[in-house]
């Protein structure tokens, strides 16, 4: 699938297009994803994809789910690679279709690095990542010129194969306005002890949003104080992300769905 004089046209070249699927709300797909995905030979998927974007993929082309949960074995991103590369030694041209946005915590920059090692042509296509989608579908915004001038995204979950955690939560505490966690809802009571430490108020508002962007969207909210409890009370399950600041109260406000 080659684009040339700015238009489309679609060529047998092997080549793997790293696509971000957005946040669960299917219009929210780009219109590249979209073209990209009509056109495919071969969609290896992840779980969070919805069930409307995976019914744009022509019955022609192969459908493979790669898709892997928290706790999985490691491995599982070899397996992905190796059938990308297979793929497209194979002259077929390959969607790896990854929920949100593929490098925003997706492992799409791992995966452009093995596909550049074997000599793989491929294209990254930015999706909408959760942590934005969720959050303006709660009517949180995630800055303000009043309320929140920076804005910082973490992984709550890191890598099982580091010797120890990057993520500097006690730093954080007290350097940025807006704290957008993704993946840790398992760490959450841990995280919000590690950022009072750090000399965040304990009053500093939370938002947990689950199923962002979807029907099923659920928020529930509370302070860093309490929001773990209020998590276990409620049975919040993930995919979920975590907002943390005063940015969360605008929702009271303006919130819209």
């Amino acid at each position: 699938m080659e684009r040339k004089g700015g238009g489309m046209e679609y060529e047998m070249t092997g080549k793997v297009y790293l696509v971000g699927a957005g946040p669960g709300d299917h219009k929210l797909i780009t219109l590249r994803a979209v073209e990209l995905i009509q056109h495919a030979d071969v969609v290896l998927y992840d779980r969070l994809v919805s069930k409307k974007i995976l019914s744009m993929i022509p019955k022609k082309a192969e459908k493979v789910y790669v898709g892997r949960a928290v706790g999985d074995d490691t491995t599982h991103q070899d397996t992905t690679n190796d059938l990308m590369v297979k793929y497209a030694k194979s002259k077929k041209n390959v969607v790896r279709l990854k929920g949100g946005d593929p490098i925003i915590f997706g492992r799409g920059g791992e995966e452009a690095e093995f596909l550049k090692l074997h000599n793989i042509k491929y294209e990254i296509v930015p999706g909408i990542t959760s942590g934005i989608g969720s959050a303006t579908y709660a009517g949180i915004p995630l800055t303000h010129r009043k309320h929140a001038s920076s804005v910082v995204f973490v992984t709550g979950h890191e890598d099982p194969e580091k010797k120890k955690e990057i993520v500097k939560w006690k730093r954080l505490a007290k350097s940025v306005d807006t704290i957008v966690i993704m993946m840790g809802l398992s760490r959450i009571d841990t995280i919000c002890k590690q950022l009072v430490a750090g000399g965040m108020d304990k009053n500093t508002p939370v938002a947990v949003i689950q199923n962002g962007t979807t029907p099923q969207q659920k928020m529930i909210t509370g302070t860093v104080s309490n929001i773990a409890k209020l998590v276990r009370q409620n049975k919040i399950v993930p995919p979920t992300n975590i907002i943390i600041g005063n940015v969360v109260e605008l929702s009271k406000t303006i919130g819209w769905k």
